[in-house]
């Protein structure tokens, strides 16, 4: 059970218990796999740190989940393929330099 932030507190800020667990959640997981941070915390665990957040209205529901999801998977596949690009012209640095030495 969580004493802090309250629940009166969080869903002033979020207006349905669903809304909240679910941004929550998200939240959490964003924060389990290295998302940074938007401020110092008192919780330890990444549920009570994203309750914190969102107490803080550091972290909001976003009005249309759909056109977010859209958002987000198309800045991975901007990451992705900047990484790629990187991988290949590192790959061409090497084989320039194995011709050069032959």
């Amino acid at each position: 059970m969580i004493s802090y932030p309250s629940i009166d507190k969080l869903l002033s800020k979020i207006k349905s218990k669903y809304s909240l667990v679910i941004l929550a959640s998200k939240r959490s997981h964003e924060l389990q796999e290295g998302e940074v941070a938007t401020m110092k915390f008192k919780s330890v665990k990444n549920v009570g740190k994203a309750l914190e957040e969102i107490a803080a209205e550091k972290v909001l529901s976003h009005p249309d989940p759909e056109k977010k999801r859209e958002q987000v998977r198309r800045e991975k596949e901007l990451k992705l393929a900047a990484a790629r690009r990187k991988e290949e012209q590192v790959e061409n640095e090497r084989a320039e330099q194995v011709n050069q030495e032959k």
